[in-house]
């Protein structure tokens, strides 16, 4: 009789199926990434035909990226989601590992969903796609100190992957091999709503989340008025549920000083949320509030999650036909213009915001005022909101495409095929085609690298003329859906250009160079014999700056001395109105 009494007894004693280590400790902890693998696989098991296990590959530590389909009618792929028109939600926790919560909110909701215990029937509306964990090796480089500015769990991953990048700075470059696992699992999909779960850093306040959704204030006008009535409903839910949920980044304008006020922001597509936004999808940035303990954390995101599943499953139709109207107008090529960055226009209104009482003082240690929060002490703040945005950059584009030379196409491609963009290729040589090309007049690199790229500003403009291209150039059409991300990647004064980040960089270095004994006699001799020049010449020294500075002086001559490199700061991808003769398309 004491084998069945033991059995019984661990039996009462089993963790219920499909609980987290977070759940079991009482949101003390979280698991390591093998609960992910188990539980991925267990949710396949436990609900066959309503949930899906799919591995998108294999991490730079050996590791797999997992993800989690659930749909209530076997809507488990992204072919089925196409033949019964069937909206899709996307959403992923761990982009920064330490920033865990939507794991353990993802796992619990979905489990509760699937059993019927919440928001019963909501999965014949729609299919949720859930990867636990997008930073795997990063979330496996445990440890109990990765966060002191959050309260849980005990232990957390690391924010950057083995690489020690970015993943949410990696979007458009895609220099992470997890990205491009990622990118290309998402744009499968083709989610109509991508959810980014994180934990914010910085100040402490009363409210627990913040809901950064776009198309909202920026993209096409009938996609911003559904996401507004989108983020209100959402708002409207979970305020009911005790929530304060904000619909901006709380990041003051300046660190540590809550009176400078707040700001509304439109990040670039380097950003998950902007990059989704500009495929005229809707991109989601859930942050958590970090001084709130785990368990009010876990289930802020649940809840941020759970009314998305609801209303995109009633909502759907509607959202899919906007969608749909826009995929249109982009593949007719009716776009024509893409704002690549936007500013706060400086107007600002009175904000009440829930803060807590603090105190600003000298420090002895910095040198700086640092500040004191008093939690125990509710206060509300006063303070200025910039809301009013207004566009930056604006790109205007040609009304036919982007050609890229063969030295470049692979490493192109490369990046095209990561964003689910269309491009063909060349099959033989043009020997003259109109197309523009662009000239800097201005070349600024960071004087600090940024996820290991030395970032490269550009000013400068387009320049017509007639161009040869070799057999083996890509053209990349701007009639696609993803004009945006076109116009972001091949732009080059965008700031998540592929110049920009470097990609390029060479062609704006110089290379060859002339002798300053070779350019004196040059000068002399230029400015006795034209009478433009010494005028030119003349009107720069009028310049304190150029006056004084001997290597401006004598790049003025060498601009113009018949040796010079006529391809320095050219950027070598041309820009051409019409589609050039014999191209092949890329499969």
């Amino acid at each position: 009789m004491l084998l069945p009494t033991l059995l019984a007894l661990a039996l009462t004693q089993a963790p219920p199926p499909l609980t987290t280590v977070a759940e079991q400790s009482g949101w003390k902890r979280t698991g390591r990434y093998a609960e992910v693998e188990s539980l991925c696989r267990d949710f396949a098991r436990t609900y066959p035909g309503k949930a899906r296990c799919d591995t998108l590959g294999t991490t730079p530590e050996g590791r797999p990226m997992l993800a989690l389909v659930a749909s209530a009618d076997g809507t488990l792929t992204p072919a089925a989601a196409v033949k019964k028109g069937r909206p899709v939600v996307f959403f992923q926790g761990g982009i920064h590992a330490g920033e865990i919560d939507g794991k353990d909110a993802g796992f619990w909701l979905l489990r509760d969903v699937l059993s019927g215990k919440t928001l019963p029937g909501v999965l014949q509306g729609v299919t949720a796609v859930f990867v636990p964990v997008f930073n795997v090796d990063g979330h496996e480089r445990f440890g109990p100190n990765h966060r002191p500015n959050q309260v849980g769990p005990e232990e957390m991953g690391w924010r950057a992957t083995a690489h020690n990048l970015n993943l949410n700075r990696d979007y458009v470059k895609v220099d992470a091999p997890e990205m491009g696992m990622l990118l290309k699992y998402l744009h499968t999909w083709d989610p109509l709503v991508y959810v980014d779960l994180h934990v914010t850093n910085g100040a402490k306040f009363e409210p627990d989340v913040s809901v950064g959704l776009e198309p909202q204030r920026s993209g096409p006008q009938p996609l911003r008025a559904l996401g507004v009535k989108l983020r209100e409903e959402l708002f409207t839910e979970m305020e009911a549920q005790g929530h304060q949920p904000l619909d901006f980044y709380p990041s003051f304008i300046n660190d540590d000083e809550p009176a400078s006020g707040f700001a509304y922001g439109v990040p670039s597509p380097r950003f998950s949320h902007a990059y989704w936004a500009a495929y005229h999808r809707f991109g989601v940035l859930v942050e958590t509030h970090s001084w709130k303990d785990y368990a009010q954390r876990v289930k802020a995101t649940r809840n941020v999650l759970a009314g998305l599943l609801r209303l995109v499953a009633r909502d759907g139709a509607t959202l899919r036909a906007a969608v749909k109207a826009e995929d249109t107008k982009a593949e007719s090529g009716a776009v024509r213009e893409v704002v690549a960055a936007w500013e706060s226009t400086g107007k600002s209104r009175p904000l009440a915001f829930r803060g807590y009482a603090y105190e600003r003082a000298a420090s002895d240690i910095s040198g700086q005022p640092w500040i004191r929060y008093d939690d125990s002490k509710p206060q509300v703040w006063n303070v200025p909101y910039f809301d009013e945005i207004r566009p930056a950059l604006t790109l205007t584009l040609p009304s036919g495409g982007y050609l890229v030379p063969p030295a470049h196409a692979a490493r192109v491609a490369e990046k095209l095929t990561a964003h689910g963009l269309r491009f063909q290729r060349l099959t033989r040589a043009v020997p003259a085609v109109e197309a523009e090309l662009f000239r800097a007049t201005e070349a600024r690199w960071s004087p600090q690298s940024v996820e290991g790229r030395q970032m490269l500003a550009v000013k400068g403009a387009w320049e017509k003329g007639t161009h040869a291209l070799p057999e083996g150039t890509l053209y990349v059409p701007v009639a696609q859906k993803g004009v945006q991300l076109v116009a972001h990647l091949l732009e080059p004064t965008g700031p998540d250009s592929l110049v920009s980040w470097g990609l390029f960089s060479p062609h704006f270095e110089q290379k060859e160079y002339i002798e300053d004994y070779v350019l004196e006699p040059f000068a002399r001799e230029l400015l006795a014999k034209d009478a433009k020049v010494k005028a030119e010449w003349d009107a720069k020294l009028k310049d304190a700056a150029f006056a004084k500075d001997p290597r401006a002086r004598l790049r003025f001559f060498y601009e113009r001395h018949p040796a010079r490199d006529l391809r320095l700061r050219v950027y070598p991808v041309l820009r051409t109105q019409a589609a050039p003769a014999g191209l092949a398309a890329v499969k």
